[in-house]
């Protein structure tokens, strides 16, 4: 398959766009009376697996937009880890719930994105990343 480069304005709305699906999934509001975050991965999960399901599906893609921007397959499987671990734990009634408050898996992805940009920038200072 062919790379074809995104244009600047292109890849840094689909940054900005992943940014904040990942800060709404993950720290979007603060519980009442605390200065605790949460997201809607926190909130679904009081559905066990049905809620962590469907933010897990919304992960994902966070996940392979950021793979079509040209992350390397070691850093995906990192996303992909993040995602199955938050699925997993996230899953288990109460458990779960508390631990999809903390571990903002979403959050760690863009993390790693970041890293990887920083990591990957040509001489203009500008992140070099390809659609795939």
């Amino acid at each position: 398959m062919t790379s074809t480069a995104y244009s600047a304005g292109d890849r840094d709305a689909q940054i900005a766009h992943l940014e904040r699906l990942a800060e709404l999934l993950d720290s979007r509001w603060r519980i009442p009376g605390t200065s605790i975050p949460i997201g809607l991965d926190g909130i679904a999960s009081i559905f066990p697996v049905v809620g962590d399901s469907a933010t897990g599906v919304v992960a994902a893609y966070l996940v392979f937009q950021a793979a079509r921007l040209g992350v390397p397959r070691s850093t995906v499987l990192r996303m992909l880890g993040n995602v199955g671990v938050d699925w997993a734990v996230g899953s288990i009634p109460v458990v779960g719930t508390l631990f999809d408050i903390g571990f903002k898996a979403n959050s760690r992805n863009i993390k790693l994105l970041r890293e990887h940009l920083e990591r990957d920038r040509d001489p203009t200072g500008r992140p070099t990343l390809r659609r795939v």
